[in-house]
Parts: C-alpha cells; sequence; structure tokens
C-alpha cells in the first residue's frame, strides 16, 4: 500500500471533512426543530395533526435513507412542477438535497426519540405541577421539557452519530464529502484500500470526539440535575 497518494491529497480530505461536519450539523439542528414539533403534534389529542406525524414518522423510518435521497435529488427534477417553482432553486443544488433528505430523515427518528422521552416523564411531577397552579405550557417547559432532555440525552446523542455516518451516503450525488474524496482518489489512482481506510480513520477519531463531548456533557447536566434535585 502507497500512502504517498493519501499525504499528498490530505488538503481533499481537509475539503471533505468540512462538507461532512457542515452536513451532520445542519441536518441534526434543523432536525431537532422539526422532531420536537413531531413529537408534540404526535402525542396531541387532535387526530389530524397526530395523524400526520404518524404517517410522516412511519414513512420516513420505513425507507432506506439512500432511497430517500435518491428521490429527492432525482425524482425532484423530473417534476415539472418543481421545475418551474422557486423551489428549482433549492432542489437543483446537490448540497441542499443532501441537506434536506438527511434533515427530514433524522427529523423522523429524533421525534420518536422525544416521544418516548415524554412518555417516560412522571405522571406525579405532572400531577404535582398542575396542582401547583402551573398551565400546561408551564408544565411543559418547567417540567417536561427537562425531564425530555435528561431521558433522551443518550439517543439522541447516538443518533448525532449515526448521521455522521449517513452522510457517507451524499457522495452518491456528487458531494465531494470525506467518502467522496475517497471515491474519487480511487478512481484516479485505483487504491481502494489506501483512500477508504484513510476515510474510515476520519470517521472514528469524528466518532471518538463525538462521544468523549457527548460523554462530558451528559455527567455534567446530570449532576446539575442532581444539585436540583437535593435544593
Amino acid at each position: 500500500m502507497d500512502f504517498s497518494i493519501i499525504f499528498e491529497n490530505l488538503h481533499r480530505y481537509q475539503e471533505g471533512l468540512w462538507i461532512t461536519l457542515q452536513l451532520t450539523s445542519l441536518s441534526v439542528t434543523i432536525g431537532l426543530f422539526l422532531a420536537l414539533i413531531l413529537a408534540l403534534m404526535k402525542n396531541t389529542t387532535n387526530p389530524i395533526l397526530s395523524g400526520f406525524a404518524r404517517c410522516y414518522i412511519y414513512v420516513i423510518r420505513g425507507t432506506p435513507l439512500l432511497v430517500q435521497l435518491y428521490l429527492v435529488y432525482y425524482g425532484l427534477s423530473q417534476l415539472e412542477i418543481v421545475r418551474e417553482s422557486f423551489l428549482w432553486i433549492f432542489f437543483r443544488e446537490p448540497y441542499l438535497c443532501a441537506l434536506f433528505a438527511l434533515t427530514l430523515n433524522t427529523s423522523a427518528y429524533g421525534a420518536e426519540i422525544i416521544r418516548g422521552a415524554i412518555k417516560q416523564t412522571s405522571l406525579y411531577e405532572i400531577e404535582a405541577s398542575y396542582a401547583f397552579g402551573m398551565s400546561k405550557v408551564q408544565c411543559y417547559r418547567r417540567v417536561i421539557f427537562p425531564s425530555v432532555v435528561r431521558q433522551a440525552m443518550p439517543a439522541y446523542f447516538n443518533e448525532i452519530i449515526l448521521m455522521l455516518h449517513a452522510t457517507s451516503l451524499v457522495s452518491t450525488i456528487t458531494i465531494v464529502d470525506i467518502t467522496g474524496v475517497a471515491r474519487m482518489l480511487n478512481s484516479r489512482y485505483y487504491a481502494p484500500f489506501e483512500a477508504f481506510i484513510s476515510a474510515g480513520i476520519i470517521y472514528l477519531l469524528l466518532t471518538i470526539l463525538l462521544v468523549s463531548i457527548f460523554t462530558t456533557l451528559e455527567k455534567r447536566i446530570n449532576k446539575q440535575a442532581y444539585q436540583l434535585k437535593i435544593t
């Protein structure tokens, strides 16, 4: 194996790393906001809102991300109504199509994580908040949401790592992320081991870094919650 090829193209891996980090952070941030809305919609007694959220989550979780990515990038461009509307400015760009597909995917999984955390909130705490005269909004803000943060943290941190790995699929729609760089070097130099081993090492180092950050953050939040209970 000749890793001199990798060292000569380190700047390409740096550019691919930046694209990967952008897609991961943006999709997770926007997806978290959508996930919270979907979780609240699914928990509501309104059959229309609840039904929409259930269908959305079922469809997105029931289909592979690669299929969703292809439908957004290749499928929507075949629709004349999309090409002739202002949406074409958005969907003609591979980067924005990838961001859209990744956001939809993580929002569905995140919604289930948040919904499960809401369900695990103690009914005694909710009833006690109402007994103290809190409104439903105040109950969510002061009781349910803090509990959701503690309950959902481990699962949602894992979802972020999964999304980091899922960004590797965007290389199939011409985006040069980390995996895209590895594919390009492989096709140019026919060096699959060197190219993809290097990409795998970068993903591994990113995962280790995220795990250490999430572990520290989780310990800090749990410590603060424990101190609040004592006081």
